[in-house]
């Protein structure tokens, strides 16, 4: 494996790491910088959304009726094609809900991301939620 495929699989990780982050922490300049500006995300609604702006919105939304959040990433699978790729992570997240005081809402999902490299940095360019199940307790 060559140090470059080496040092890209650290960042698209890292990538991630910064998405978790930055939503756990709310901080949606960190969270931002995780996508390109005109990423595509599915799999969080009925709608797909386009544009980094339009998601954040959407972000900032819905984590109103959570009070904090965990996101925990599992080990990501990623593929490197020059300055393309694609990562597959899989995720459980608390979410605790402001409406149910005590309530955790626990979320078991896959995130797959396409990834471009745009002026040095990795970004992501297509986000989707893969559910896999959710409970509430």
């Amino acid at each position: 494996m060559s140090n470059q495929l080496v040092a890209d699989r650290i960042a698209l990780q890292d990538v991630m790491l910064k998405y978790a982050a930055g939503v756990d922490e709310r901080d949606f300049d960190l969270y931002r910088s995780c996508f390109a500006d005109d990423v595509e995300v599915v799999g969080f609604g009925e709608q797909t959304v386009h544009g980094a702006d339009n998601w954040l919105d959407f972000v900032k939304t819905a984590l109103e009726q959570y009070g904090p959040t965990q996101h925990m990433l599992g080990p990501q699978l990623a593929t490197v094609e020059g300055d393309d790729a694609t990562a597959r992570t899989d995720v459980q997240a608390l979410h605790y809900l402001k409406a149910k005081e005590g309530a955790t809402l626990t979320l078991w999902a896959t995130y797959k991301s396409n990834m471009r490299r745009i002026d040095g940095e990795w970004r992501i360019v297509r986000h989707e939620l893969v559910s896999r199940g959710t409970k509430v307790e």
